[in-house]
């Protein structure tokens, strides 16, 4: 008898993933019948596709009528390994992609479509028919991670941990040894100065230079492993928002490399990366009221262990992250079809640089606001200012 519980009963909708655009005006999200496109900040829905087929992954290109497919689901519309890119406009078929092995992320842009494989990313010229331009491998990667800024494609390395910074002009590599466990999300800055990664272990996110590949900094999410859902930089590159599963939405100070330091907005002194308010993932909560950091004094003495002198959030928030099970019990794989895993939560857009969104998929697809504010102590702190379920029939 088959007792695992099921995605979806045969008759709802079902969000199977979310993205956003670059500027995070709108967001896209695949259906088991189709996709829709909305507003941001409304949540109000602007482009509705039914098709009566799963659609695992929708990808905008800006706010062009191209859209990216890729079919998903208990009932794919596309096979697991093509590409389709979408007229929306003509309503048909644009161009199509195919691949020997499914297609597990896309990424868009006016000269190229990068599509990422299980064991490698492909970039082509955005033409008709597509060019090939060039084709690289990369270690195990499940979960399509990839991004792409104006002039950067990063991507994991052959080696695990390891991420590859590509130039599109000059194709050439810079190779970061960026963590000792599998990489599971990339995030660039607006401007693509900076670049955000995470691991498997959920508990570090580093930032680097992407002119050079150096770290600038390493935040600590948390004590305890966690799944990172997403990482995004508001849109100045001065705040570094996260979500895992946890259920903790946590927003960073970030120094960008290339303008001068600023005092923090926040009352107290110290430095502005290393004071919190709000609680963390592990009940380490507050301040010392002094500016001092997540540990007070504990964390100037020396020969102390590093978690009590990293670098915390300095302000945290719930949302909404739901526990809708794995389909049968089982991760994303090289054979597992998009939208049949745990559906997607927790996925940050910056409308603002002190107001973000975060947005998840599944039964239970809520849109939740969250602003970044002064508190009554004077120090910042974030605060849920709404939410909806966003499906039209919810």
């Amino acid at each position: 008898m088959n007792t695992r519980p099921p995605l979806e009963s045969p008759s709802s909708t079902v969000v199977l993933s979310i993205t956003f655009n670059d500027d995070c005006k709108n967001f896209a999200v695949g259906l088991n019948t189709g996709f829709l496109i909305f507003e941001s900040e409304t949540c109000l829905a602007q482009t509705i596709r039914e098709f009566n087929a799963g659609i695992g992954l929708v990808q905008m290109m800006g706010k062009a009528n191209y859209i990216a497919l890729v079919g998903g689901g208990r009932q794919p519309k596309f096979a697991a390994n093509k590409l389709i890119l979408w007229d929306e406009r003509n309503s048909k078929s644009a161009l199509e992609i195919s691949a020997l092995t499914p297609v597990r992320g896309v990424q868009l842009s006016k000269e190229r479509i990068v599509v990422v494989l299980q064991n490698s990313v492909r970039v082509y010229r955005f033409a008709k028919p597509p060019n090939l331009v060039s084709s690289y491998e990369t270690a195990n990667n499940s979960w399509g991670v990839c991004c792409l800024s104006p002039r950067i494609i990063a991507f994991p390395g052959r080696t695990t941990g390891h991420v590859q910074l590509v130039e599109t002009q000059t194709g050439n590599v810079t190779i970061i040894p960026a963590h000792s466990s599998a990489v599971k999300v990339l995030q660039f800055s607006r401007d693509g100065e900076m670049l955000a990664t995470a691991s498997e272990m959920g508990t570090l996110i580093r930032i680097f230079a992407t002119s050079n590949g150096a770290r600038l900094v390493e935040l600590r999410r948390g004590i305890d492993p966690a799944t990172i859902f997403s990482l995004a930089f508001n849109p100045s590159g001065s705040m570094l928002a996260c979500t895992s599963d946890k259920s903790t939405l946590h927003i960073f100070d970030v120094q960008h490399p290339k303008r001068p330091s600023s005092s923090s907005p926040q009352s107290g002194g110290g430095s502005p990366q290393a004071s919190s308010s709000g609680s963390s993932d592990n009940n380490n909560s507050g301040t010392d009221g002094g500016g001092k950091g997540k540990w007070g004094i504990l964390s100037k003495i020396p020969l102390m262990p590093r978690l009590f002198s990293d670098v915390y959030s300095f302000a945290s928030a719930p949302f909404e992250a739901g526990d809708e099970p794995l389909v049968g019990g089982l991760p994303m794989s090289e054979s597992t079809t998009l939208g049949t895993s745990r559906p997607p939560k927790g996925i940050i857009g910056w409308l603002t640089d002190d107001t973000l969104l975060v947005v998840g998929a599944g039964n239970d697809a809520r849109w939740e606001k969250f602003v970044v504010q002064n508190g009554p102590d004077g120090r910042r702190q974030c605060v849920r200012e709404g939410w909806k379920r966003y499906l039209p029939d919810a």
